[in-house]
Formats: structure tokens, C-alpha cells, sequence
């Protein structure tokens, strides 16, 4: 006779992922090496029958073959819900309310809720995860949120990777990690949600900094200076806004998301920062790029917070002066370097 536990272990897990940009492509990939069977919800159809037909997302990561035995594509977000265990939300945190503005509490009833948004919902400057709750009622500990250092491009490429997941229940977090881990990625579980998350949305922010002065010519010393400078930024921000007795800056879900960020070819965020530094205006870099870089809008985000808490983050205002305030790069990080050490 077949045990309890024993059958519960062949049942694949119910995953529902929204999103279908590269990000949700790389978790798709990531998730398929477990036992598991995913229901993927993407906004453009055109892209939802072209991997039915060809088992490849046409926009995001095309090389990476999805597992069509264990994923199926959906247009309508509702069909994607039903039945799951897992929500995983990997659409630009500015497009959350109007991209989930039909759905009710009752869709999530039940569900954990997982966060791969590295961003802040713009106007309300609250974090995805606090939205969320908000929106649909949903308890804190049923929550979670994906934190690096891993670039989707590399997920792609098979390169060993590693993510932190955070919740304020650790349960929550660890069953969620051992759904991750495999061959390529290991995933480990910590309960500092929030620390996480706003330091996944401040890092954003840190590597367009870090884009400015490579387009303005600066090289590694000062890069060095100025990430070293943004984490403690980011210690200051977090023992205003969120203290917590247990968290290690320096691990790789803090220190680690930081780095691959600000220093990685693939970082959207600092690829957008570099095109601001060459002289790109905001929204002519936006075109070229063709992807969200979650730092334009976390960045006002993070300042208004810090200014309500009056907090003095140098690097913090300088990207904003940049980005909303029209300041010359130039001009803004020679300003900036006087306030590094």
C-alpha cells in the first residue's frame, strides 16, 4: 500500500506564473527541472500561440525551450488561477493594479503569493507585497518575495545561480526554495521580507547610478566607491524604514543582488543609467531599450519616502535629480563625488 506522504510527493505542485518577459521565461525554465506543472499567463496572444506551436518564448530569451508537458500558456489571467498552489508575479510593478485591477480576493484565497518584482507601485510608493495585501486581503505569511544576485540571462545559460527567498513566515519561503532548487540554482529561505524586498528596489536605483558615470567615462575605482557608499545607503534607509534585529547586509540577497546589478552587462537598470550618461534623455532611452528598467520609478519611490523620513541619501538624490529633475549627469555626479568617501 502506497503511503500518504509517498503519493503527495508524485502530485506535481501547481504553479501559476504572470508575466512573460524574461524574468518569467528564466522562473518558468527554473521551476520545469522540478516536479511541478505551470500555468503561464502572458498579455500579448500572439506570444501565447507561438510557444503552444514552437515551445519558445518569440520575445524574451529565445533559445530557452519550454517543457510543454509541464507548461501551458493562457491569455485569460482567470483561467491561469484556477486550481494552484502559486501565484508568481513577474510583470513591472507599474503595471500591477491596471494588469490585476479585475481580479477579487477570491482568486488568491488560499494561494501563497509569490514576488519576482524588483519595484515599487508608482504613485502609492508602497512595495508590491504591501499592495497586494491591501488589494485582495491577503495574510502577510502567505507571502514571499525573490531576491538574487541572478540575471535570467545566465538562468538561460545554465550558469550556477543562487536566489534568497524571503517571508515573515520562513515556511513559506523554504517550500517555496525547495521548488527552485535543481542542477544549475540553489535557492535558500530567510525571514526578513521587507529588508529584501526594498533592498531589491533601492539596488535598481544604485545600478543606474552606476550606468551615469560608466556613460560619463568614470572607471572601476570610483564605481567601487560608489557601490561600497550605496550600501550603506541601503543600511540607512532599511534601520529607518524597517528595522530588523537579524539581517546580514553582507549576504548574497543584499550585498550579492547589489553587486550583480550594478556591475553586470545584463542589468537593464544600469544599461538605462549608461544611456542617460552617453546623453540619452529619459524617454528616448526608454524607446531604445524596450524593456522596464524598475529603478525609473522605484527611484522616486525611495526619495519621497526618504525625504519623509529625512534621510540623507547622496547617490538616492543624485538619480533622481537626474531622471525627474532634468539635472545635467554630468553636472549631478560631480556634485556627488564630493559626498563619497
Amino acid at each position: 500500500m502506497v503511503k500518504f506522504e509517498e503519493l503527495k510527493k508524485k502530485i506535481p505542485t501547481q504553479i501559476t506564473v504572470l508575466g512573460g518577459g524574461s524574468w518569467a521565461t528564466a522562473l518558468v525554465k527554473i521551476l520545469c527541472e522540478n516536479n511541478v506543472k505551470i500555468k503561464w499567463w502572458i498579455r500579448r496572444k500572439s506570444d501565447v500561440d507561438f510557444i503552444r506551436k514552437y515551445n519558445h518564448n518569440p520575445s524574451y530569451l529565445t533559445d530557452v525551450v519550454i517543457n510543454p508537458r509541464k507548461v501551458k500558456t493562457y491569455h485569460k489571467m482567470s483561467d491561469a488561477l484556477n486550481g494552484t498552489e502559486y501565484i508568481i508575479l513577474a510583470i513591472p510593478a507599474a503595471f500591477i493594479p491596471s494588469t490585476l485591477k479585475d481580479l477579487h480576493a477570491k482568486h488568491f484565497e488560499g494561494k501563497k503569493i509569490v514576488s519576482a518584482i524588483k519595484g515599487m507601485i508608482p504613485d502609492e510608493n508602497i512595495l508590491v507585497t504591501d499592495w497586494m495585501e491591501k488589494a485582495f486581503n491577503l495574510p502577510l505569511g502567505n507571502s514571499c518575495v525573490i531576491a538574487g544576485p541572478c540575471h535570467a540571462e545566465e538562468i538561460a545559460l545554465e550558469k550556477q545561480s543562487y536566489l534568497t527567498i524571503a517571508s515573515p513566515k520562513v515556511e513559506t519561503a523554504q517550500s517555496f526554495a525547495n521548488l527552485l532548487n535543481s542542477r544549475f540554482l540553489q535557492a535558500h529561505a530567510i525571514g526578513d521580507l521587507y529588508g529584501v524586498e526594498y533592498c531589491a528596489v533601492i539596488k535598481n536605483i544604485i545600478a543606474i547610478a552606476c550606468g551615469i558615470t560608466r556613460g560619463l567615462g568614470f572607471g572601476d575605482n570610483f564605481q567601487a566607491v560608489l557601490v561600497s557608499n550605496a550600501m550603506q545607503e541601503i543600511k540607512v534607509f532599511l534601520d529607518k524604514v524597517y528595522p530588523a534585529t537579524e539581517r546580514d547586509l553582507n549576504s548574497s540577497g543584499y550585498l550579492g543582488d547589489l553587486l550583480v546589478t550594478a556591475y553586470s552587462q545584463f542589468s537593464r537598470n544600469r544599461t538605462f543609467g549608461n544611456m542617460l550618461g552617453k546623453g540619452y534623455s529619459v524617454k528616448s532611452a526608454q524607446m531604445e531599450m524596450n524593456m522596464i528598467a524598475e529603478g525609473y520609478y522605484a527611484v522616486k519611490s525611495i526619495y519621497l519616502i526618504s525625504k519623509s523620513h529625512d534621510l540623507n541619501l547622496p547617490i538616492i538624490d543624485a538619480v533622481y535629480n537626474i531622471v525627474y529633475g532634468k539635472a545635467n549627469p554630468k553636472e549631478e555626479m560631480g556634485r556627488l563625488k564630493g559626498h563619497l568617501k
